[in-house]
């Protein structure tokens, strides 16, 4: 049963299992936290896609035969209705973050262009104030109902925006301040965020060094495209939108764009 709507949603994903998802109101997008000690079988729902980001740990995704190699910062995309298995190499266990993508149309071709990407191998793409971004899959991998990306948040604070997509994060390197919705909810490593598209806020890395963070958002599209709160883009390029809810009584400003 779905819950009841919740734009935002800050936990701490302490044992492996669900995080984020109907059960936090959220029906976009549904993250986990997966620990494989040994093998261990999983199939994609009929009408999902999924991706897998690799905490840490080594192994292998075995996949209609074929075997490809895990290790930490590594990702993978999975198709609707796929069974795969997955293998730890014994000396620790695979920690991995799951984000399944629900109500997808199957397709009967394969449109991925590779199933494991390494992290290390991605361009990195700028974003607003200083921040940078490598994508792991998007509409232009074959993922076509998401974009799976890890961000990297200087300590310097961004203005207040909104996206036009629903999102899941998970912190995996820093310390900071999520503010949104009038709270200011604290982060660190293994925290889990859900915002629904539309809400303004802000992620603020409060550490002194780089916080990193992987993060699938739907529709796909681009980690840049952020709106200051009455509809101005934060980024060259951006077209428009339509301003974000304000509370009652409150007005939003325009701001000038941060780069």
């Amino acid at each position: 049963m779905t819950g009841m709507p919740n734009a935002v949603q800050v936990v701490d994903a302490g044992s492996p299992g669900p995080t984020l998802g109907r059960h936090t109101g959220f029906d976009a997008l549904e993250q986990a936290l997966i620990e494989c000690a040994a093998s261990e079988s999983r199939t994609v729902g009929a009408d999902e896609e999924e991706v897998l980001f690799v905490l840490s740990g080594a192994g292998e995704l075995e996949l209609a035969g074929e075997r490809h190699a895990l290790g930490p910062e590594v990702g993978a995309h999975l198709l609707a209705g796929e069974r795969y298995r997955l293998h730890s190499d014994g000396i620790e266990p695979l920690r991995l973050v799951s984000v399944r993508i629900p109500d997808c149309d199957p397709t009967d071709r394969d449109p991925r262009t590779t199933v494991v990407s390494r992290l290390e191998d991605q361009d990195t793409e700028a974003a607003t104030t200083d921040r940078e971004f490598r994508i792991i899959a998007d509409a232009r991998r074959g993922l076509r109902a998401a974009t799976h990306f890890v961000g990297y948040i200087p300590t310097v604070r961004a203005p207040e925006h909104f996206h036009t997509y629903d999102e899941v994060i998970y912190v995996l390197e820093g310390v900071g301040v999520f503010h949104a919705e009038g709270r200011d909810q604290a982060l660190a490593p293994g925290s889990c965020i859900q915002l629904s598209a539309r809400t303004v806020h802000c992620l603020e890395n409060t550490g002194d060094d780089v916080m990193r963070i992987v993060a699938v958002f739907r529709p796909s599209g681009s980690p840049a495209a952020a709106y200051y709160p009455d509809g101005t883009p934060a980024y060259a390029g951006t077209p428009s939108a339509r301003p974000a809810p304000a509370p009652r009584g409150v007005e939003h400003s325009p701001k000038e764009e941060v780069v």
